[in-house]
């Protein structure tokens, strides 16, 4: 069969809904500056999608250095990748500030965040080894595994049982091959919100010979006394081998990092085919990112007003009778029970009537008969802001129940 013509009649299970969803449910337009009110096709909305936890997107002395560093620098450079020519003492500058931070050897910075724990799973791994990972781990680490040449086992959600008795085949493996393990889970799992058991994890190393890499993205910035992460909330943070952290959430910016040993970091810097092979991140980005750092440390009350509006919302929430699974971190996601017209039927009503904006997942991300409205919390958001969505939630959940959203169809959205 042809490529296209196999595209054609196979849309994939979220193209299939293309057609009805784009530009509403799918790829949406909020406008104006990044915070708790924007525009959505020109009306207001309170927005609880953006992942600016702590608030610096808007921080005013961000706004200034990133306009300064772009007046100065421009976009363009540096050009080409690090390793080439595109390395600066704004680049290392960041590295040593997010090693001092994480309290890791050294770090690497990333141009992206995506690619780069993809490259670095690649990198890591050879065809001896073996990777063990969370079956609810991030698409970009799913990717990643999928480049190993070498076995790989999967064990369910947070199921440590199930995880030993994977350790257990991974060992016998590369008894035979001569490899080692890489373990491979999340700090903060961003559709649920719930922690990676890093403590029970990191007890098994006592037994078995791994290493750990955790995709901390969600808990860079939000979690722990200092804000390094769910390593340092759950006080295990030395056991972690690897640890991957994103400028896109806390950071309010793109581009990313991995801390380690100062043996892995070399490695990585000299094996990453996205780093090599890809252009450096730019100057404005670099100095923008060094700038929010110095924020996130030194003004914790960011994170404590994060806090005081998650706890708030998710608190009321549960009072309210809302079910919110196992969510342990800001991320807050709300269940309810109904088919993907309903979604959108009842997404329809929140952003036209009430006026809320949040994400909605359906099936085939979450399991038939669920929808998930995840909420964001952040530094920006008020009491107001969650008293109102409390209200408006179940107002919606009421209208859920008396069948007013049924829909074997997409919302027709005009």
């Amino acid at each position: 069969m042809d490529i296209f013509e196999k595209i054609k009649k196979n849309r994939g299970p979220l193209g299939q809904h293309a057609k009805e969803a784009h530009g509403y449910f799918t790829f949406p337009k909020l406008e104006g500056d990044i915070s708790n009110k924007m525009t959505f096709r020109g009306k207001k909305v309170l927005v609880w999608s953006v992942n600016n936890y702590i608030g610096l997107s808007n921080e005013e002395e961000v706004r200034r250095v990133d306009a300064d560093a772009a007046k100065e620098w421009g976009l363009g450079y540096p050009m080409g990748s690090r390793m080439m020519s595109g390395n600066t003492n704004y680049h290392e500058k960041l590295e040593n500030d997010l090693s001092n931070f994480i309290k890791k050897e050294d770090t690497i910075l990333l141009n992206f965040g995506y690619q780069g724990i993809m490259s670095s799973i690649d990198a890591l791994v050879d065809r001896n080894d073996v990777i063990v990972y969370d079956s609810e781990c991030h698409a970009c680490i799913i990717d990643g595994v999928r480049l190993h040449q070498g076995k790989r086992f999967v064990f369910p959600h947070n199921n440590i049982e199930n995880f030993e008795k994977q350790l257990e085949r991974a060992h016998k493996i590369t008894e035979q091959t001569g490899g080692g393990i890489l373990v491979i889970t999340e700090g903060v799992f961003g559709m649920s919100g719930d922690l990676g058991k890093l403590n029970e994890i990191t007890d098994l190393k006592e037994k078995y010979n791994f290493r750990l890499l955790v995709d901390d993205a969600h808990g860079f910035g939000t979690m722990g006394k200092t804000g390094a992460g769910v390593g340092e909330h759950l006080n295990c943070h030395d056991k972690i081998d690897i640890y991957f952290g994103t400028f896109a959430k806390s950071m309010a910016s793109i581009g990313a990092f991995i801390s380690s040993t100062e043996n892995v970091v070399e490695y990585l810097r000299y094996n990453m085919r996205s780093q090599i092979f890809a252009k450096s991140l730019p100057m404005p980005l670099v100095i923008g990112a060094i700038k929010r750092l110095e924020l996130l440390i030194n003004k914790p009350e960011l994170k404590d007003r994060l806090w005081t509006i998650a706890n708030a919302l998710q608190g009321g929430l549960k009072e309210a009778g809302f079910e919110l699974g196992k969510t342990e971190s800001a991320v807050t996601p709300v269940y309810l029970s109904g088919g993907v017209g309903e979604a959108t039927n009842l997404t329809l009503d929140l952003r036209e009537n009430f006026g809320i904006f949040c994400s909605i997942v359906t099936y085939p991300v979450v399991p038939k008969g669920v929808i998930l409205l995840r909420l964001i919390p952040t530094a920006v958001h008020t009491l107001e802001d969650v008293k109102y969505t409390i209200e408006s939630f179940t107002a919606i959940k009421d209208k859920l129940a008396a069948g007013e959203y049924i829909s074997e169809t997409v919302a027709n959205v005009e």
